[in-house]
């Protein structure tokens, strides 16, 4: 997955990310008020639950503080 246009990790450095019926919906907060984001799953190709591991993968790759949502 190509991660584009996310928010400062300086500003925004926690992520989590939470898997919905057809979208992963990933909130950025910390210093700043939140930031959300939604991707569609049909984006990211194959099983929801392993796109969502991979995408916590890459965010934590980059710097931010990770968890997955409820």
């Amino acid at each position: 997955m190509r991660l584009m246009g996310l928010p400062r990790v300086e500003r925004y450095p926690e992520a989590t990310v939470t898997r919905e019926d057809e979208h992963l919906v990933i909130r950025f907060g910390g210093l700043e008020d939140e930031q959300t984001m939604s991707v569609p799953l049909k984006y990211v190709g194959g099983d929801g639950e392993v796109a969502e591991l991979r995408l916590l993968a890459q965010l934590q790759q980059i710097g931010y503080k990770v968890k997955r949502g409820e």
